[in-house]
């Protein structure tokens, strides 16, 4: 680990692992954020589940702001909702890539191909 402070590595060993605690100061800004935005905690949760979609957004960004969303009280149907604005907007292949990281995220078992 040359050049890198310990703290340094045990944070972002902690961050990798997806533990809260280490993103604390970042996240007590969340409030001020969704306060600007005008919205509800859980349309703030939609809304940012469809940017992900819209950016084809890597697998951990899924499963961290499903998690949230699920906290705040968003259902399973209100993403699936969210999925289905949001195609006509970003195409289908975006959709289609998002639906099995927002499965995992929700503790969804993935289709083994013989469900439609």
């Amino acid at each position: 680990m040359t050049g890198t402070r310990r703290d340094t590595h045990k944070a972002l060993a902690g961050i990798s692992a997806g533990k809260l605690e280490t993103l604390e100061g970042t996240l007590g800004l969340r409030e001020e954020y969704r306060a600007a935005t005008g919205l509800d905690e859980g349309a703030l949760a939609l809304v940012k589940i469809a940017a992900l979609v819209a950016l084809d957004a890597p697998p951990a960004s899924y499963a961290w702001e499903v998690g949230n969303a699920v906290d705040v009280g968003v259902t399973p149907e209100a993403i699936l909702g969210v999925m289905r604005a949001v195609a006509p907007l970003v195409g289908a292949p975006r959709v289609v890539a998002a639906a099995p990281e927002i499965m995992l995220a929700l503790g969804l078992s993935l289709p083994n191909g013989d469900e439609e």
